[in-house]
């Protein structure tokens, strides 16, 4: 278990809700340690989001209000594939540094704080692929400042991710999360996100 955490024994998410540290970018950007290149469990905390998302029963750190977790790597598929090679290094810090096609967080927040940055969901490339474009600088300053993240590492963060979903308020979440209060309308503001982008011309790059 890594060293943000001070779970008790037994207590099985004392990492996520009580941390000994709240990472930010800045803690990790020259860090060739942080988080490590295995398996695990990741939280996301925040300390203000849009109006629109319910955060009177999720769990507060001081000012700092968890929203979201995620897991490195995935599940292993059913169907005989190879499982995924990712790891919590890669997976946090693109989480913070990449682009809402490859990052479910972002894609969220993106569609949320659209207004708020003056960003908007595109094509772009060859009009496969949706980012916010020139837009995801802004999400990336955005989350340096108002995000902050712990995790630790699981032989199958899968198992822990679920039992977290069933226990603890995450808005951000919707895989696995359908029970939540947000998760219709959060559905739906990233369903329209998508549909506007469908109409607008692509973008290159």
């Amino acid at each position: 278990m890594n060293q943000t955490s001070n779970a008790e024994p037994g207590e099985e998410f004392g990492w996520l809700l009580r941390p000994v540290l709240l990472r930010s970018w800045a803690d990790l950007a020259g860090d060739p340690v942080m988080p490590p290149p295995c398996s695990g469990v990741y939280g996301w905390y925040f300390d203000g989001l849009p109006a629109a998302v319910p955060m009177g029963d999720c769990h507060k750190v001081g000012e700092w209000t968890l929203a979201y977790v995620g897991i490195s790597p995935k599940a292993p598929p059913m169907n005989g594939k190879p499982p995924s090679k990712q790891h919590l290094r890669q997976r946090v810090r693109y989480h913070f540094r990449g682009n809402a096609e490859g990052s479910t967080l972002r894609l969220t927040l993106g569609t949320l704080l659209a207004a708020d940055l003056g960003i908007q969901l595109r094509r772009v490339g060859s009009g496969k692929r949706m980012t916010f474009a020139a837009g995801e600088a802004r999400l990336t300053a955005w989350l340096e400042k108002h995000a902050r993240v712990v995790w630790v590492d699981h032989a199958t963060p899968w198992t822990l991710e679920h039992a977290i979903l069933k226990a603890v308020s995450l808005p951000l979440n919707l895989q696995d999360n359908g029970h939540h209060v947000f998760h219709s309308a959060l559905s739906e503001i990233r369903k329209q996100a998508k549909a506007e982008a469908t109409l607008l011309p692509v973008v290159p790059g």
